[in-house]
């Protein structure tokens, strides 16, 4: 219909994507003008002119050709100010102030018809300074200016000479009788008062998206027209509030701030009842906002200094209004700066208060705000303070060393952005532009001398406290040397020095005095020059907010085209570009980066990843101090493409194609680069996921060739043989197929692999090759985890640990429930004195809390494998649990170690059972309580609690949480195998009694009996995890999940069937007495166990195939990569 669009016209027409009003007033003087009002309606809009405007053509509607004029209310209303006074008009209103010798009648009032001027209390003046003074005046006629008024002269003025009155006056300039001067007329009495604008701001409770910098974005658009909308209708009934006067300045980080203005006719407008409604309505759009969204925001000075530098203290004064009252607060960039006293220093007094951010650096560089907390809204008042980058003062030599003669040498000194001087012994030398060369005379008088040059920065005397602003050279003439320079001096063999790089190029180049056959001469030896360009870019990274990114990406890809041959031939330029590529994909995960961003990020890496930049990857993968560069492009590629818009789209440039889709089914995507036949095909997928697919022709001229099964970390016999292939997805899948097309038909043996980023090469964990024809591989690849990531920062993915793990805690489930009910069952017969009271209690909580945690466990893997990434909202309380049952399971197995080392050590010692039960409960739930706590306390505030990928565990990566699990179990593993040996040695040491079985009398039967039972009782085969810990092998893995994923079978075999006393018990109860027939030794152990847990987790969906020793595969979340490629040797 007309005056509607479509929601999303990416999308088809339906009831999820229907059609929405065009907000026609985003731009009101484009549609009705200037000086108009435009209010928008659904399917239409009407315009309105401003007070004290008029439509130019009352037969047409207003419009940019028939706009609103200013009303000259002078000229149309004559009498609008009475008489015996004067009009002036401005636009949208006018002024009026009474003539010489009026008073307005009632000073609280505006001068108006109803109001006007009326004569001074004094019946004499004095006349106007022109006219000579008459004896008797006439009065004069009607003056036509400056107003329609008639004005009387005095009646009597002194000396008595007779002086005819002019007449009819036509203008002020042709009588003797001028109108009072401007200096006498007094101040102005406005009649309309202009509106008062509020500037607002509300948080929306939604991640920000980049599109929402680009006001011709459709989002931005709707978002402006909703928020527009919502204002308008909630607040038309407020006293005060001037309708139609709500305009949305833009959008910022911070979730997403909204900014806005709107107009009343005086500052008091509470808007705070009606917010709620405004919320409500918003949210009924998709637009939910945060709790206290709504804030009063005023820009305003905090500090009067236009600049701050590092190191440099940075005050900034908060003055608080006279009508805001309120405690007040300050935050940068929406992070609260209380509690950090180390940094800021912040003081208060009844007429404000002053913030004080010490030794500052370029990333406290931020909007600073000072928040007042009022019973309403709170009063903000803002700043963005920007700390300059570091002066980076570059001189082409630090230590020159010249020959004995006399000569003029240049000494060039650089500091972009920056004006320098040279000095030297306190005079300054030259000083002028950013760049500048001093000639420097050397007398041959002076040989063996060593004189020292400043260049500094000019006039910036704060600075030079400070190191960086200054670089100091030393100038020394000798007489002795090998090697001999024009620019670079004389030197020894061996000796060094440095020179500025070429013009477009920033940076230095390090030569060495080296023979050369017969001759010596300045040998180049390292090269450290960046397109100059390219650093300014740099720079601007290091202090980049989110709002910056899209125009940033925009300049760093017109450069990187601009300078496209300089760039794929420099290492360092190359280098320096995916540091900014990793820093913008680190900005970027709290926010969405909208299609135009990842456009100009995929246009860059298309550069540098050229065969152009061939050799140049080669020097950086060959040199330690570079070799991760590639990896590091690799995961700036990967990180960035998980916060893209939920938008279909697709991306292609010269080798790299990126499809975003949403699948409902399964999904096949191929390749339509050129020589490029690569698919990618998921069967099936449970629910509705987004996928990313990002193919690259080119990326085997960036990636090394290095795998697991090669030692050597730069170099192999393997080849990537086709492309590479990167999919992410937003939730788990269970599998997927990738066929390559092999580039290089003469290598054999193709296999699947995918980048392992904590191995930093190659891996085929996981994936296998399917066939191989045609020249075509195909790759198929599952996604498991393993259990033994309870104890290990990274899992093998290997689907017999995923069967391990499923079926050993199913095993441990059913046996711990079988446990408690036989517990049940003798627990009155069983438990007749302490001993065995204590060790049964301690088999019961163990049991429970293995149970328990077991049932945790299974939901943790069921909420990994149905959302990726980990959904923190949903993950984090049943890792909690997790971590605390599984804490309680390792020191209840404490407690039964330590009652057995009571027994054993200490055995005519009492301690009544209260006691003994006071101790055990505090230890076995309060301890791991209290250091569950501690850890959710201490994390979770940065979102560092739980894994953020492929996992629903306590994270490791970012917080190391997972050590508040492994120190104390590894703890108490330590402290039960020590009582197991000393268990040992009392056995040894007394001997087997006479109540053994004959089979059992020798003592290393006996011993092996009792370590047998008392390992699993214990908890000592989670000491594998140690294990698991520091290796990726199959072999570890696997023994840690058999053991551990059956704990709670070995519980119920070692902890009650083989106890003889529980079986007779049974017996009786159950009148089965064969259960006792057979083996009736008496259980001595006191000790439960717990089970360790098989994990499921994630792989991450980075995919390529390549022809030689690896496979194709994806790991967990922080260790391999979703980048998949076929090798062959």
């Amino acid at each position: 219909m007309s005056g509607y669009n479509i929601t999303d016209p990416t999308l088809p027409l339906s009831i999820s994507n229907p059609c929405r009003d065009i907000y026609e007033c985003l731009d009101p003087s484009s549609v009705c003008g200037p000086n108009a009002y435009c209010h928008n309606y659904n399917g239409s809009y009407s315009c309105s002119c401003w007070e004290g405007y008029n439509i130019t053509d009352l037969s047409q509607n207003i419009s940019g050709r028939n706009p609103c004029i200013d009303v000259n209310e002078c000229v149309e209303i004559s009498e609008v100010c009475g008489p015996n006074s004067i009009c002036n008009n401005t636009a949208g209103s006018y002024n009026c102030w009474c003539m010489t010798g009026y008073n307005v009648t009632d000073l609280n009032l505006p001068i108006n018809i109803s109001n006007p001027c009326k004569e001074e209390s004094k019946s004499t003046v004095k006349p106007p300074t022109t006219v000579k003074p008459p004896t008797t005046v006439k009065p004069s006629t009607t003056l036509k200016s400056p107003a329609s008024t008639t004005v009387k002269p005095p009646t009597t003025v002194k000396p008595p000479t007779t002086v005819k009155p002019s007449t009819t006056l036509k203008s002020p300039a042709a009588t003797t009788v001028k109108p009072p001067p401007p200096a006498t007329l007094k101040p102005p009495s406005p009649t309309v008062k202009p509106p008062t604008v509020i500037k607002m701001a509300m948080r929306i409770n939604l991640i920000f998206d980049t599109s929402l910098t680009n006001k011709a974005d459709p989002k931005y658009i709707l978002y402006v027209q909703l928020i527009t909308s919502a204002i308008e209708n909630s607040y038309k009934n407020l006293p005060n509030f001037i309708k139609g006067s709500v305009i949305v300045i833009g959008f910022r980080s911070g979730s997403i701030i909204a900014d806005y203005t709107i107009n009343a006719t005086n500052n008091n407008l509470d808007v705070s009842s009606v917010n709620t409604q405004v919320s409500d309505t918003l949210a009924a759009q998709g637009i939910p906002l945060a709790q206290d969204a709504f804030s009063e925001n005023v820009e305003t000075g905090l500090t009067n200094r236009d600049k701050f530098f590092p190191q440099q203290n940075v005050e900034l004064r908060c003055t608080r209004p006279n009508s805001v009252v309120g405690a007040i607060k300050w935050s940068v960039n929406e992070k609260d700066l209380a509690g950090n006293s180390a940094k800021y220093t912040i003081t208060s007094d009844d007429n404000g208060s002053t913030l004080i951010v010490k030794n500052a650096t370029e990333s406290d560089s931020g909007r600073y705000s000072c928040i007042i907390e009022r019973s309403t809204i709170p009063y903000i008042q803002w700043q963005t303070v920007t700390i300059k980058p570091l002066p980076n003062i570059i001189v082409d030599k630090t230590d020159i060393k010249l020959q004995c003669k006399d000569q003029t040498v240049q000494l060039k000194c650089c500091a972009d952005g920056y004006t320098v001087e040279w000095i030297s012994s306190g005079a300054t030398k030259d000083s002028g532009s950013s760049c500048i060369t001093l000639n420097h005379e050397i007398l041959n008088t002076k040989c063996g001398s060593k004189e020292k040059l400043t260049c500094r920065l000019k006039d910036m005397p704060e600075l030079q406290t400070f190191v960086y602003s200054n670089r100091t050279v030393q100038v020394q003439t000798v007489s002795e040397f090998d090697c001999i320079n024009n620019t670079l001096g004389v030197g020894k063999i061996g000796d060094i020095v440095t020179g500025l790089c070429e013009n477009g190029l920033e940076g230095l180049i390090t030569y060495e005095c080296q023979q050369k056959n017969v001759t010596n001469e300045w040998t180049e030896v390292q090269r450290d020059c960046v397109v100059k360009a390219v650093k300014d870019l740099k720079r601007r990274s290091e202090v980049l907010g989110v709002n910056d990114i899209p125009v940033f990406m925009t300049d760093l890809s017109n450069t990187a085209v601009q300078n496209n041959t300089a760039i794929t031939q420099s290492p360092d330029t190359v280098q320096t570009i995916v540091g900014i590529l990793h820093t913008i994909a680190g900005i970027s995960q709290t926010i969405t980066i909208s299609q135009p961003v990842m456009e100009n990020f995929l246009k860059t890496v298309d550069i540098i990843v050229s065969d152009a930049s061939k050799n140049t990857w080669t020097e950086l993968n060959n040199n330690n101090k570079t070799e991760n560069k590639s990896t590091e492009l690799l995961q700036a590629i990967e990180t960035i493409s998980d916060r893209l818009s939920n938008n279909n789209f697709t991306i292609n440039e010269t080798s790299i194609q990126l499809n975003r889709a949403l699948i409902t089914n399964s999904f096949t995507g191929s390749s339509s680069l050129p020589n490029s036949t690569t698919q990618i095909v998921i069967p099936k997928v449970l629910k509705p996921t987004l996928i990313t697919t990002i193919i690259f022709t080119k990326l085997d001229n960036v990636l090394p060739t290095r795998n697991t099964s090669n030692n050597d970390n730069k170099t192999s016999e393997n080849q990537i043989n086709g492309d590479v292939v990167v999919v992410r997805v937003n939730n788990a899948i269970s599998n997927i197929s990738f066929a390559f097309d092999t580039t290089n038909t003469s290598l054999k043996n193709p296999q699947c692999v995918f980048w392992n980023f904590s191995l930093d090469r190659w891996d085929s964990s996981g994936c296998k090759l399917k066939r191989s024809e045609n020249n075509m591989v195909t790759c198929e690849c599952d996604h498991t985890t393993s259990f033994s990531i309870l104890m290990s920062p990274f899992a093998n993915d290997s689907p017999a640990l995923a069967y391990i793990t499923y079926i050993g805690v199913a095993i441990s489930i059913a046996s711990l429930i079988l446990c408690l009910i036989i517990e049940i069952i003798v627990w009155k017969s069983a438990t007749r004195n302490d001993t065995s009271y204590m060790r049964h209690v301690s088999i019961v909580n163990v049991a429970v809390s293995l149970l328990i945690a077991n049932i945790c466990f299974i939901i943790a893997a069921a909420i990994a494998e149905q959302e990726q990434p980990t959904s923190v909202g949903r993950c984090s309380p049943v890792v909690f649990f997790m971590h605390f049952f599984y804490l309680a399971v390792f020191f209840w197995m404490f407690i039964s170690a330590l009652l057995l080392l009571y027994r054993t050590v200490m055995v005519f010692s009492q301690m009544s059972r209260t006691i003994m039960m006071v101790i055990a409960f505090m230890v076995g739930y309060c301890a791991p309580l209290l250091i569950a706590v501690i850890t959710v306390a201490s994390t979770a505030g940065p979102q560092h609690y739980v894994t953020k990928e492929n996992a629903c565990w306590l994270n490791w990566f970012e917080s190391k949480a997972l050590l508040a699990f492994v120190i104390p179990a590894l703890t108490i593993l330590a402290f039960n195998l020590l009582v197991l040996i000393v268990v040992v040695c009392k056995m040894i040491r007394r001997g087997v009694g006479a109540t053994t079985h004959a089979d059992e009398k020798h003592t290393l039967s006996v011993i092996a009996r009792c370590v047998a039972i008392l390992t699993p009782l214990f908890g000592l085969t989670w000491g594998f995890g140690i294990g698991t810990m520091v290796t990726r092998e199959l072999g570890i893995h696997v023994v840690f999940a058999l053991l551990n994923s059956l704990q709670g079978f070995f519980i119920l075999v070692f902890g009650v069937l083989l106890d003889s006393k529980i079986r007779e018990i049974l017996a009786g109860k159950l009148s089965l007495r064969n259960l006792t027939s057979s083996n009736r030794t008496r259980s001595t152990t006191a000790g439960p166990s717990s089970s360790a847990l098989d994990f499921f987790r994630r792989r991450r969906n980075v995919y390529n195939v390549s022809v030689a020793n690896a496979s194709s595969g994806a790991t967990s979340s922080n260790s391999s990569s979703d980048a998949y490629n076929s090798f062959n040797p």
